[in-house]
């Protein structure tokens, strides 16, 4: 069965994959704490996409609108993120993660 305008769920499903696994591998691999953002944001999109081409294989939309929540959480959460970092940042002087065990103390 095809989605929208011929492109078959298949494809969806590789898509949010590979966006998913770039996430993952940001997250696991990388030591900016930006970065590491930006991959969790990533992450959540491609688990958003592939929630709305279910909804609309299924004709169900009701994971359209938690895809709605999850997005309006995910914005809150960076800005709270970011302020954090922020304040981070003005005491270490770096966005490294390996830097925050200085601040254990």
């Amino acid at each position: 069965m095809d989605i929208i305008k011929g492109v078959p769920l298949t494809s969806y499903i590789l898509l949010c994959s590979i966006l998913f696994a770039i996430g993952a591998l940001g997250v696991l691999y990388r030591r900016n704490a930006l970065v590491i953002f930006m991959c969790i944001e990533l992450m959540l999109n491609a688990v958003n996409l592939l929630m709305v081409a279910f909804s609309r294989y299924f004709n169900d939309s009701n994971a359209q609108v938690f895809v709605f929540f999850i997005m309006a959480v995910a914005a809150a959460e960076v800005s709270v993120g970011l302020a954090i970092l922020m304040m981070v940042y003005r005491n270490t002087k770096t966005t490294d993660i390996d830097a925050l065990s200085k601040l254990k103390y």
